[in-house]
């Protein structure tokens, strides 16, 4: 089993080659590649984590589109002085497959 730990959007995600993940907005259109940056490597029994043999590795994922979380209320409110705020935010995401871990 072969899966790695790549930095996306802020966060560490882990992933294997055909997973499909979804992570923070990334630029590109729907059918476009990138690259992931990887921070760890499992192959079997063998544990890559030096930087030096990290830069070899590169991770490919194919956009596959992008889309919105879910809806998130924010409700504020102070008694007594008539203070109330009400908010909403839907985070931007993009939906990625891994394609290759080489």
């Amino acid at each position: 089993m072969v899966y790695a730990i790549v930095r996306a959007g802020g966060r560490q995600e882990k992933v294997a080659v055909g997973d499909l993940v979804t992570l923070d907005r990334l630029p590109g259109d729907a059918g476009s590649t990138i690259e992931l940056p990887a921070l760890l490597l499992v192959d079997g029994d063998k544990v890559t984590s030096a930087a030096q043999e990290l830069a070899n590795v590169t991770v490919t994922a194919e956009v596959l589109g992008d889309l919105r979380g879910p809806k998130i209320s924010i409700q504020k409110f102070k008694n007594k002085t008539g203070y109330k705020k009400r908010q909403g935010f839907r985070a931007d995401l993009t939906r990625v497959k891994i394609t290759s871990i080489a």
